[in-house]
């Protein structure tokens, strides 16, 4: 099979599609999607989101200094696209897609409580790349549906549907292929492993 070359582009993929909800000075809530985002750090967990400059979020997210990352589900797809694609500037998006917003815990941004996990953010860093800045923030919260969890009080992830983006197209995630370290565990534990 031969390779073709193509330019340089943002072809990794596929990348988390998050719901970011951020405030302006005035209180007034607003959702950005992005599928810039990213874990980038475990002690302090922190993660990143990269902006585009002239997103009306930027400036919100930018003034106050934190987020919340919501993540997304099958259910929540048509708002993700759509708080993607109109403008807080123009339009009340927790409104428009009758999203509920809960104070979080920590930071003074609420969070979309149709979101099954959400992960309250404080910005650490802003770092100009060029088309986007990226903010790099430390998780200081994070809020789980308690349905996520089964008798044992083991996070099932599963559950929640979650999706991605990939070149274009926003992707339910099915079917686990594996757990961390499958390809190394003895044949017998496999079985045990997977319970």
């Amino acid at each position: 099979m031969n390779k073709l070359q193509w330019k340089p582009s943002t072809i990794l993929n596929p990348v988390p599609c998050v719901l970011v909800s951020c405030v302006d000075n005035s209180g007034k809530p607003n959702i950005i999607t992005v599928a810039w985002a990213g874990t980038i750090n475990s002690d302090p967990p922190m993660l990143s989101v990269s902006i585009r400059k002239e997103r009306f979020s930027h400036g919100l997210i930018k003034d106050k200094g934190q987020f919340v990352v919501n993540l997304t589900t099958e259910k929540l797809a048509f708002a993700t696209d759509y708080c993607g694609v109109k403008s807080g500037r123009d339009i009340d998006k927790f409104k428009e897609m009758k999203l509920t917003a809960v104070k979080a815990s920590i930071v003074d941004v609420p969070l979309i409580m149709e979101s099954p996990i959400n992960i309250e953010c404080v910005v650490k860093q802003i770092i100009e790349l060029g088309s986007h800045d990226m903010f790099v923030a430390e998780i200081v919260a994070v809020n789980v549906d308690e349905n996520l969890l089964n008798e044992k009080g083991k996070m099932c992830l599963e559950r929640a549907g979650l999706i991605c983006y990939s070149h274009g197209e926003y992707w339910s995630l099915k079917k686990s292929l594996g757990y961390f370290g499958y390809s190394i565990t003895k044949k017998k534990n496999l079985k045990r492993n997977r319970k």
